[in-house]
């Protein structure tokens, strides 16, 4: 029965971590060029669960192109029908971004599968502990 504690509590800190990463992603769900996360749940050594956390490069929605809100200046230039360059002193601010790339829905339905999975394996910790108990019970 100690091996089966030990997988239902390695899955315990496993389900906790991937509702920790899917807090995450909702909570930055708004800021421009967030990616979000996923965490892959794993069978790891003695029957155990390991979480490897991997960032997911999806593109977001394009943002519109505005001025005024890029870091980086580009130097105007404009070509008149002569074909000379007019270098204008001004420079363009541009800011080419997207937004972030998080599904609210599908973030959804990540943290419903992270929060039964921690209360089935909370119920066979308790299922486990009430055996014991019976066992107990009967060897006096």
């Amino acid at each position: 029965m100690i091996d089966g504690s030990y997988a239902a509590l390695s899955a315990l800190d496993a389900f906790s971590k991937k509702a920790a990463v899917v807090s995450n992603n909702i909570a930055n769900m708004h800021t421009d060029g967030y990616k979000k996360s996923r965490a892959i749940l794993e069978e790891g050594q003695n029957g155990g669960v390991e979480v490897s956390i991997q960032k997911i490069d999806t593109p977001g929605s394009p943002l519109p192109y505005e001025e005024g809100f890029n870091v980086q200046a580009e130097e105007a230039s404009n070509v008149d029908p002569a074909g000379e360059a007019d270098h204008n002193e001004e420079a363009a601010n541009v800011r080419a971004e997207e937004t972030s790339n998080v599904d609210p829905a599908e973030e959804t339905v990540q943290m419903i599968m992270a929060q039964r999975g921690y209360e089935a394996n909370l119920r066979s910790l308790a299922t486990q502990n009430e055996m014991q108990e019976a066992i107990l019970d009967i060897m006096g």
